[in-house]
């Protein structure tokens, strides 16, 4: 899998501080939206022949959505770890699936008027220990599920965002690359709810 996150996408946090010469800190004042995005090895899959990997289906959305929507969604990935992506590229680290360390990386913009949204194919290293951190929020966390239609993991995701009263979207990984992840993040954003 070839590593993107060399690359700054343009609406990017980090396109925009380049642009009007201001801190990355700066820049995040003006985010409506964290995507924190699993990257996790079987973000590497392909769910049909001829498909492009969830990974990189995901990336091409995300790049249209942050053109459309210049320095107000913040990029972060996870794996067995999480890291912010100020290029808006979500870095593929492949390797386990560490929701945990996610939601913890996400506390930082709890109860600050900003939406949370968690981009995965729901399955969690803990799945119980996820959903307790998860009730330590008082923002509500809305999930967007990209995997297979038959996926377990999105029952999962559907329980993690109603702990916290976020909404759960299924976006099938057959509709990775049709617009539809980027549709579904801007009617969130749009939603207020």
């Amino acid at each position: 899998m070839a590593n993107k996150n060399q690359s700054i996408v343009a609406g990017s946090l980090g396109a925009v501080a380049q642009k009007n010469n201001e801190t990355l800190a700066s820049s995040f004042l003006n985010v409506e939206c964290v995507a924190m995005v699993d990257t996790s090895g079987s973000m590497g899959a392909h769910d049909a022949e001829g498909d492009d990997t969830r990974y990189n289906a995901a990336c091409r959305e995300l790049e249209r959505l942050q053109a459309e929507n210049a320095g107000k969604i913040a990029v972060c990935s996870f794996s067995d770890h999480a890291i912010f992506c100020p290029g808006g590229v979500p870095q593929y680290l492949g390797s386990g699936t560490d929701m945990i360390a996610a939601l913890r990386m996400l506390k930082m913009a709890d109860g600050c008027g900003i939406r949370l949204i968690l981009i995965s194919d729901g399955c969690p290293d803990d799945q119980a220990g996820t959903l307790k951190e998860a009730g330590k929020f008082s923002s509500k966390i809305d999930t967007i599920f990209i995997g297979p239609e038959s996926g377990f993991g999105r029952d999962f995701l559907y329980k993690l965002a109603r702990a916290t009263g976020g909404l759960s979207i299924t976006n099938p990984a057959a509709d990775l690359g049709k617009g539809k992840l980027s549709d579904n993040i801007t009617k969130l954003i749009g939603s207020g709810a």
